[in-house]
């Protein structure tokens, strides 16, 4: 598998292009067109940060939005950062070179791995009321969130779809490094990303004008009024 990759020219290792996280889902919206109005397609977003993008998507497009709940698990002495990801079934995918970097202890990790799995428990709970995961087989599916910089919490909810026997997989985000792409080209059939970026560093935020960290009462909110809509 090799995904077919649509990305902006224009765009390209420039910073602060969109407006906000609404802005961003609705310019990516121009880009999935083809999927509007299909019985077969499942919007899922990663919260916190891809709910509003992937609710703007499922707006321009009318289609259902939903969520899938997928963590970083986080360095113990930097929880900014992770050294991979876990996804709501259990999936977990390691950054196995950035593991060795780290010298982390089994124990530190498995530590890492737990505390990451009750969270992603609470958010079930919070998120999805806990109500089963649709049924993925022959669906094309695509997913949701504000930016990658690794790709790793991106990878895991990959993997985890691909179980279900999807017939596609569509990875839609603004932004994201061209090493988070890399990554997932072999994983999923398609990467919809309009700002690509290069470079040792790479900052979600730095693609928006308006960033700030959601809450889970606004992520909420937005999933409330999108099922109300439906």
């Amino acid at each position: 598998m090799h995904a077919k990759i649509t990305e902006d020219p224009n765009l390209r290792d420039r910073s602060f292009v969109f407006q906000d996280r609404v802005e961003a889902g609705r310019l990516l919206a121009e880009n999935l067109r083809d999927y509007s109005n299909k019985e077969n397609v499942l919007l899922f977003a990663i919260p916190n940060g891809g709910v509003p993008v992937g609710n703007a998507i499922a707006q321009k497009l009318n289609m259902p939005l939903d969520v899938l709940i997928v963590r970083k698990v986080k360095i113990p002495w930097n929880t900014e950062a992770g050294f991979g990801a876990v996804a709501w079934d259990g999936e977990v995918v390691l950054n196995e070179p950035l593991v060795e970097q780290l010298g982390l202890t089994n124990e530190e990790m498995q530590e890492s791995l737990l505390k990451t799995n009750e969270t992603i428990q609470e958010r079930l709970r919070k998120f999805t009321v806990n109500k089963p995961m649709p049924n993925l087989k022959d669906k094309i599916v695509i997913l949701v969130d504000d930016g990658l910089a690794s790709g790793f919490t991106m990878l895991a909810a990959a993997r985890s779809v691909k179980k279900g026997k999807p017939e596609k997989i569509v990875v839609a985000i603004p932004t994201a490094s061209e090493n988070a792409i890399s990554l997932l080209e072999s994983e999923v059939d398609e990467i919809v990303c309009l700002n690509v970026r290069t470079g040792s560093s790479f900052a979600v935020a730095d693609a928006y004008k308006n960033w700030y960290d959601l809450t889970d009462e606004e992520v909420i909110g937005i999933l409330e009024k999108a099922e109300k809509l439906l």
